[in-house]
């Protein structure tokens, strides 16, 4: 019986799923799987990609872990594809290869003045609050008054991490760092722009309700935002989700503290509506200090029209949440306008002629663009196993697919890689600091420390 050796890069939803489906899908040969990811830990952006109080979506990390936990898939953490190993190594011990990479970078957002000083990318400030080890552990919080661009759950979860009272985050696993500087943040007012109406967000009903639930935070809508269309009327009558979203939005404008008045929190979180952001201004320093924005309305069709007028809400911070983007890997064939793979149903494509790349495969984030929720993942790697079943007169054939010469190969490379083992010492070691303090787990930041742990060293 001939068995396919798979090697999957990446660690996240994406990999770990298309993994699990490949070893329960009916076919004629035996598997052996080896997932590489570059950080010591697994699970991706459910670790490094989802503000740490949202236990809820947190909780997918249970069913990865159950895949995980079984035994039959080995897990190389601390491996850099391209650095620690290239895609000749995997050519020379694997039938073929998955990418599930993910998005991590920020899309651009083409206006004057966005590179300012004092505007961010969502993702980079996502990492930071979630303790990803490669980005710094201090984050420049210097503003009372916030911008955040976007009307997607990102930026609903940036928003309510900058408007959030630290205290309110201790619960949860908030790594020590982050909530120090969140404790000392002077932000009172954040302000979040979207250039369509309430009927058109992109956000969860939940994500929205969780909003109005912080303490001690007025939510600030106004008025002529709810001006609608026949369209608008249309989506909410016709959409559950649309429908709850309206909901929520219009018992916010009971509230005293809708346009500004009357309102006794400490801290505010205003939505824009209908607002499309023109211009970053800045101040004598090149410092970020207003947005001006095009003030929009429905064409008529569903989407929107610039009115002309223009409008500025002094800030001085601003993020930018207006997508991901996938990153280029070394000898892999790259989409630079999509940030994607070429692929036909998770078939890589060459760039130049289209043509299938045999024993190559994507799922994901990096196959498909950064859309759609957790669930959507899995439908998604079916599709692509299905074609690696059947390609399997195409697969590479490996000079030496033994299951003994990959942990050689970095052995001798001098990798510290870290396995399924030394991710339960981790994860054993981050619930046991938050344990005293009441918390789920204080996060352990630092690489080389994570490395350490998790090889018991």
């Amino acid at each position: 019986m001939t068995k396919l050796r798979l090697a999957i890069v990446g660690a996240g939803p994406a990999g770990i799923y298309a993994a699990d489906i490949l070893l329960k899908t009916e076919r004629r040969f035996d598997v052996s799987i080896d997932l590489f990811e570059h950080l010591p830990a697994p699970y991706g952006l459910v670790r490094y990609g989802v503000a740490p109080d949202h236990p809820r979506i947190k909780g997918v990390i249970g069913a990865l872990r159950e895949v995980l936990d079984r035994g039959d898939i080995r897990i190389f953490g601390n491996v850099r594809f391209g650095e620690d190993i290239v895609l000749d190594d995997l050519k020379r011990h694997y039938h073929a290869v998955i990418f599930a990479t993910g998005a991590v970078r920020d899309a651009d957002l083409d206006i004057p003045g966005i590179d300012a000083e004092g505007s961010f990318g969502a993702a980079d400030f996502v990492s930071w609050f979630d303790g990803h080890p490669d980005v710094p552990r201090t984050w420049p919080l210097t503003a009372s008054s916030v911008g955040v661009i976007g009307n997607g759950n990102v930026a609903l979860d940036i928003s309510r991490m900058l408007a959030k009272h630290a205290e309110d985050l201790l619960p949860t696993e908030v790594p020590q760092n982050v909530y120090e500087i969140l404790e000392a943040s002077p932000v009172t007012d954040v302000h979040v722009f979207g250039r369509r109406g309430p009927a058109q967000v992109k956000f969860t009903p939940l994500e929205l309700r969780e909003l109005g639930e912080l303490r001690d935070v007025d939510m600030v809508v106004y008025d002529e935002d709810f001006d609608y269309d026949d369209a608008s009327r249309a989506a909410i009558e016709s959409n559950k989700q649309v429908k709850v979203i309206d909901r929520v939005l219009q018992s916010w404008r009971q509230r005293p503290s809708v346009n500004n008045a009357g309102g006794t929190a400490s801290r505010r979180l205003h939505l824009h509506f209908w607002a499309r952001p023109v211009e970053v201004r800045t101040d004598a320093q090149g410092r970020v200090a207003a947005l001006v924005y095009e003030r929009t309305r429905p064409d008529g069709s569903g989407g929107v029209e610039g009115t002309g007028e223009m409008r500025e809400v002094p800030i001085g911070q601003l993020y930018r949440a207006v997508g991901y983007f996938g990153s280029p890997l070394p000898g892999v064939p790259f989409d630079e306008r999509h940030g994607v793979i070429p692929n036909h149903e998770g078939q890589v494509l060459a760039a130049d002629s289209n043509e299938r790349i045999p024993g190559m495969y994507a799922t994901g984030w990096i196959k498909r663009g950064p859309v759609g929720l957790i669930g959507h993942t899995k439908s998604d790697a079916m599709e692509t196993i299905q074609h690696l079943v059947n390609d399997q007169g195409s697969w590479w054939q490996p000079e030496d697919p033994s299951e003994e010469a990959i942990p050689a190969l970095l052995a001798e490379r001098g990798v510290a890689w870290t396995d399924l083992d030394g991710w339960h010492r981790l994860d054993e070691h981050e619930m046991a600091l938050g344990q005293p303090q009441g918390r789920a787990r204080v996060k352990v930041v630092p690489r080389d420390e994570m490395v350490r742990i998790s090889r018991g060293e």
